[in-house]
């Protein structure tokens, strides 16, 4: 039996037509948003924009603010310590409950049909999306990295 598929996906730089044909090519069923604040300076990456977008090309939309990553993680991140921003969001984050529980709801997500994990930077190492998929593929998922040409 195949595993369910969990992608994970990062817009840095990308141009939101090619974001949406890389999910569709993928076959990606619904993109879960783990940025703690669903807003971009890029455009066509804010929440309503990008769910819209989605909605057109027939692919769900969940913001799951609860596995954001707080401000000081962000600030490790843009400074290059991946290692701080993944000590900050493991133990500030995904410790608590209400991360917990939005934790299971990605999960059923997957379970229900293939989905991506959605955050800003390209590069998976440097995202705490890479922390989510590991979680994912502990629980049985098979996860892949995306990345928009």
């Amino acid at each position: 039996m195949t595993k369910p598929q969990v992608f994970t996906i990062g817009y840095e730089g990308a141009d939101v037509d090619r974001f949406l044909t890389t999910l569709k090519d993928a076959g990606v069923g619904a993109l879960a948003d783990v940025r703690a604040v669903a807003l971009s300076r890029k455009r066509g990456f804010s929440k309503s924009a990008l769910r819209d977008a989605l909605t057109n090309q027939g692919i769900g939309y969940q913001h799951f603010i609860k596995l954001g990553t707080p401000k000081e993680g962000r600030q490790a991140a843009r400074a290059g310590d991946g290692e701080l921003m993944r000590r900050i969001y493991c133990n500030e984050v995904l410790a608590t409950e209400p991360a917990q529980e939005a934790f299971r709801e990605l999960e059923a997500l997957a379970q229900a049909q293939p989905i991506c994990l959605l955050c800003f930077e390209r590069d998976p190492a440097d995202c705490h999306r890479r922390v989510l998929a590991q979680r994912l593929s502990e629980r049985g998922f098979e996860t892949v990295d995306l990345t928009v040409l």
